[in-house]
């Protein structure tokens, strides 16, 4: 019970340190935006499929940033 707790404590500790990086959205490009947005929307779905898991969410925001990263760049 107690590591289920700390998982998610963590993986709301990660995404928020993540979006602190969102403070200079003004002067970011298109391309690194979706990357930002990628790896948020990653990071939650990670966070749900893998149950709260630190690995799951890492990885969901990892694979997440990659797609929005290669989403931006064609736009």
């Amino acid at each position: 019970m107690k590591l289920t707790l700390l998982s998610k404590a963590v993986a709301v500790t990660v995404l928020g340190i993540a979006m602190t990086g969102c403070s200079s959205w003004d002067n970011m490009n298109h391309r690194q935006k979706s990357t930002v947005t990628g790896a948020g929307i990653g990071g939650v779905a990670g966070a749900v499929i893998s149950g709260g898991s630190v690995l799951g969410t890492a990885g969901g925001a990892a694979i997440g940033g990659v797609i929005g990263d290669q989403v931006g760049k064609n736009r």
